[in-house]
């Protein structure tokens, strides 16, 4: 009986037993199964080396056989390297946006981030509104296009000037409404102006638009208007991103008279601002807007409340006029449809209510107290460490290191340190001038545990100086 039908009845017989039995139990002797089914020594022999080839069992001499961890077979795996070929080169870079929002690990103090902390936030007060506008006539159903008219008049109001609510585009967050006016305003190819430094998600956004980023240079109050002229004449380029209030990461705020100059020069370039106005309620002083000041068209303007808000919170509004309003609403058409009614309702509730202006208020006054503590602290242990300037408000403090500091290793030691800190040349388009670090004071949970994130910085720094 020792053909290939009973070697295979065998087989399947022991199949059934592992399955029963399971990883790690034995299997019945040989001399067992030669009784059970009247087998000679050589089918059991060759039954158990089918299973042993399969995986399914290990024998062990002087042992026995036994059921056999089941792992997956090399062969079973997909073969996904076709992909890299139909992909082509990579376009999207998301190793600077994804730093910018990685979690802090446990015992870290963050230095980085861009939202309000969790006891900063008006959880209570959004879940709330959020109650409220769900019970609104139509809270789930289709909203217009363009978002709900009432939102957007409130956007709209916000940008100031003549602005009306038919200028607005209610888009899912600041990040999207970026990579909207990228792919509207500019071909792919072709250069944007950006100042230097600037945003990484705006860089990477408009990398991935198939757009060219090219510097412009920044002083204290911002872009320079005599080297944003220079750039377009140079570079031909038909779009500047800028953030007028608050830029992050320097905090500079462009003055009035500069904001004209900006204007009338991408007026006389034929060409478009892009105003990231992402900070506008992170100051108590915010200026006007450049869309306020703009009759031709110029500006292109974003306004978001993720920032004030929540990260959740991703409602935005992008506003422009004329052919390139057509454009972004029809890209915003295809790519998405419309943003979920219940937030936009949800968004309109909030900043209807009392508590948007309380919050307001708080948000501001903590902002006050941690960029002070935040400046008090960096010269009072890292006095080699110099801020760019004090801002008016936002959430950070853009410090230049010592030339002769690794940007890189200070980020790294202070991570070990339990020190979060973003690197300044994530920032840049192309070479950053010098080691740079930008770092955030409304992370962190209060002022004792920033003021320890200062401590294990400057014990950082300290630790890279002294390195040969």
């Amino acid at each position: 009986m020792d053909n290939d039908s009973s070697i295979a009845k065998i087989a399947a017989m022991l199949r059934g037993e592992a399955a029963r039995l399971g990883p790690g139990a034995r299997l019945p002797s040989s001399r067992e199964i030669m009784r059970r089914h009247n087998v000679s020594p050589v089918t059991v022999s060759r039954a158990l080396g089918q299973l042993a080839a399969e995986g399914r069992v290990v024998t062990r001499p002087g042992s026995g056989a036994y059921v056999a961890q089941q792992v997956a077979r090399s062969e079973d795996a997909a073969d996904l390297s076709w992909q890299t070929v139909a992909l082509g080169d990579r376009v999207v870079d998301e190793g600077p946006v994804a730093e910018l929002l990685g979690v802090a690990a446990e015992g870290s103090v963050p230095l980085t981030g861009g939202y309000l902390r969790p006891g900063l936030r008006p959880d209570r007060q959004l879940a709330a509104a959020a109650a409220r506008a769900v019970r609104r006539p139509g809270a789930w159903a289709m909203p217009p296009l363009p978002g709900l008219l009432e939102l957007r008049r409130w956007f709209a109001a916000q940008a100031g000037g003549d602005v009306t609510a038919a200028d607005a585009l209610i888009v899912s967050g600041g990040q999207a409404a970026l990579t909207h006016a990228f792919r509207a305003l500019a071909a792919p190819g072709t250069p944007v102006l950006v100042e230097t430094p600037t945003y990484p998600g705006a860089l990477v956004a408009a990398r991935a638009a198939g757009l060219r980023p090219t510097a412009v240079p920044m002083d204290r109050e911002g872009v320079r208007p005599d080297l944003l002229a220079e750039a377009f004449a140079v570079t031909g380029a038909r779009v500047f991103l800028c953030q007028p209030t608050l830029h992050n990461p320097t905090g500079a705020t462009l003055p009035a008279g500069r904001r004209v100059q900006v204007l009338d020069v991408a007026r006389a370039a034929g060409a478009f601002v892009i105003e990231d106005d992402f900070a506008r309620y992170l100051t108590a002083q915010a200026p006007p807007s450049l869309a306020s000041m703009d009759r031709h068209g110029t500006v292109v303007h974003v306004g978001s409340l993720t920032k004030i808000l929540s990260p959740s919170m991703r409602v935005a509004a992008v506003i422009a006029r004329g052919p390139a309003a057509h454009r972004l609403r029809a890209g915003q058409l295809v790519e998405s449809f419309f943003v979920a009614r219940p937030l936009q309702e949800t968004a309109l509730e909030f900043v209807g209510s009392p508590a948007w202006r309380r919050h307001l208020a708080a948000v501001h006054a903590e902002i006050e107290v941690r960029r002070d503590a935040l400046a008090a602290a960096l010269a009072a242990r890292m006095p080699r460490a110099e801020p760019h300037l004090l801002p008016a408000g936002g959430m950070h403090l853009w410090v230049r290191l010592p030339a002769a500091i690794d940007e890189g290793a200070l980020v790294a030691t202070a991570r070990r340190n339990g020190a979060l800190v973003s690197p300044g040349r994530i920032y840049y388009p192309s070479e950053p001038p010098g080691p740079r670090i930008r770092v955030t004071h409304l992370a962190a949970a209060h002022l004792a545990e920033l003021h320890e994130g200062v401590r294990r910085l400057a014990r950082a720094l300290d630790e890279v100086t002294m390195d040969p």
